[in-house]
């Protein structure tokens, strides 16, 4: 059986932010949901994107590999992707491979709505 991953999108009340939440767990067999779902909302005007990492359990590289490709194509659109209120473990892998040097990572929504440098993990 495959590692589960749930994905929901909702519209941010304010600031054209979408926030996509993930829970269960990303990885080689569910990243290319997400890449989908990623992809769904750039077809539309939707260019600025926070993944919610709260519920998230588990991640693989090609998870991580995922996100960043969605950050270069939001970029490239002219808006932006960060991620957001990762666990302590999912924080950990993000700093251990280095990705919050690529895509911003925020200790909330809120702030990663906000974007800046307010709440900003490194």
């Amino acid at each position: 059986m495959g590692v589960l991953v749930r994905i929901s999108v909702a519209e941010a009340p304010a600031g054209g932010v979408t926030i996509v939440k993930l829970a269960g767990e990303l990885g080689v067999d569910t990243a290319a949901e997400l890449a989908m779902a990623i992809e769904e909302l750039l077809d539309r005007p939707t260019n600025r994107i926070v993944i919610d990492l709260a519920l998230l359990g588990f991640c693989d590289s090609i998870g991580l590999s995922t996100f960043v490709d969605a950050h270069r194509r939001c970029a490239a659109e002219g808006g932006y992707l960060a991620l957001a209120a990762p666990s302590p473990f999912i924080h950990k892998l993000l700093g251990v491979v280095g990705l919050t040097r690529q895509v911003p990572a925020y200790a909330t929504v809120a702030s990663a709505c906000a974007g800046g440098d307010e709440g900003r993990l490194r």
